[in-house]
């Protein structure tokens, strides 16, 4: 179990809490790696740069949207703070987690 990549997680989910919807179709990616810098952990920011968690939106937010395939986020785990990770990334952590189902076209947000 990976505690310093299980504690950028969660500070995400906390970031997004308010904003979570966990069955939306609307989403954000967030640099999980840029993330662990921020949260004080830059061992993890090479390791995991460009491996996004999707935080699914309550409503969409201002600026360019794009729809996406819902059959991209094929083998993902979506933790009980709603936010969604590829499952490589969920089996690291010690929160549990689910399978996700992602709607069948997705709309990702650009803020």
């Amino acid at each position: 179990m990976n505690e310093k990549l299980t504690d950028v997680l969660i500070k995400i989910g906390e970031k997004f809490s308010e904003k979570i919807e966990a069955d939306s179709r609307f989403y954000l990616e967030v640099d999980i790696g840029k993330q662990a810098a921020v949260y004080g952990y830059p061992e993890l920011e090479e390791r995991y740069h460009d491996i996004y968690a999707i935080v699914p939106l309550r409503r969409p937010v201002s600026g360019m949207k794009v729809r996406v395939d819902g059959r991209t986020f094929v083998n993902y785990a979506q933790f009980e703070s709603g936010i969604v990770v590829p499952d490589y990334v969920a089996r690291e952590v010690g929160l549990s987690y689910r399978s996700f189902t992602a709607n069948n076209s997705m709309i990702r947000n650009f803020a």
